[in-house]
């Protein structure tokens, strides 16, 4: 766990974002995907504060202690969400690290204020839609109650790599409990349904300098590798392969996404990483 950490809530129209923030630096504001909440960086944040950063957690809208009494759960409004907790600790340039579906919210929002996202890094990112709208639909009623939930729970617990960290279980039951809260349920379905359709026309806008980081077993993708490829030629930046991870490599395999991200967070190129 963090030391020294302290809790804020950034209000927004129908509700409030939690944001766990500590060490001091540059800012890292780290965006989780779907599912999840801020523990996805869990082992990640400590190697980034201690190279120097301010990390800052949030939980998206509808997850972990944030509200769920939200009006809308899609890209661009999680994209105004990271804005936001950028803006209520200090202001930019910021580095946003956007998982999953937190990518396509780090891209709308450096595409809309370039001054306060100096920096991306993607993991595992959705920042276009993949499937055709009936296996959308399809999605959206294998995701309805009453059986949604365990839907939900045996393809969440399949998105992780063979290397999986200590407190793994601890923190899959955990992410379930989150669901389990009033007004979750409701709120997780419709960031189901969200198309990133905006965040892949918001590509050619962004400038910020990116690093995409993917695991090679990520089963959300046909093919990670490619995947990775073509997000990081389409924002002009670089991507690095973690060898044996899923679909969150910063929780499996902390060291070797550090090892990426730092040389890039201090301005020097990525570098791929391959590791048995």
């Amino acid at each position: 766990m963090l030391h020294n950490m302290t809790m804020i809530e950034v209000t927004r129209g129908g509700g409030s974002i939690a944001v766990e923030t500590t060490g001091a630096g540059p800012l890292v504001v780290c965006v989780p995907g779907m599912g999840e909440s801020r523990a996805s960086f869990r082992h990640l944040a400590p190697g980034l504060v201690a190279a120097g950063y301010r990390v800052a957690v949030m939980d998206l809208r509808g997850h972990g202690d944030s509200s769920a009494g939200f009006g809308a759960y899609d890209d661009p409004a999680a994209a105004g969400d990271v804005l936001a907790v950028i803006d209520a600790l200090g202001g930019g340039p910021a580095t946003i690290v956007g998982s999953s579906m937190g990518a396509a919210a780090a891209v709308l929002a450096a595409a809309g204020r370039p001054e306060a996202v100096a920096r991306l890094v993607l993991i595992g990112p959705f920042v276009r839609d993949h499937g055709s709208a009936a296996t959308r639909l399809v999605l959206r009623v294998l995701l309805a109650r009453p059986w949604g939930p365990a839907v939900w729970r045996g393809y969440y617990r399949s998105l992780f790599g063979r290397q999986r960290p200590a407190d793994h279980d601890e923190h899959v039951a955990r992410a379930h409990a989150l669901l389990r809260r009033p007004g979750r349920w409701v709120a997780f379905q419709a960031t189901a349904r969200t198309s990133h359709a905006a965040a892949e026309a918001a590509l050619p806008e962004v400038g910020a300098a990116t690093l995409v980081v993917m695991g090679d077993r990520d089963r959300d993708f046909p093919d990670p590798e490619a995947e990775a490829s073509w997000v990081a030629e389409a924002l002009h930046g670089e991507y690095a392969m973690v060898d044996a991870a899923g679909h969150y490599p910063m929780a499996e395999r902390p060291a070797e996404v550090l090892n990426a991200m730092l040389p890039f967070l201090a301005g020097s190129d990525a570098r791929e990483v391959s590791h048995g």
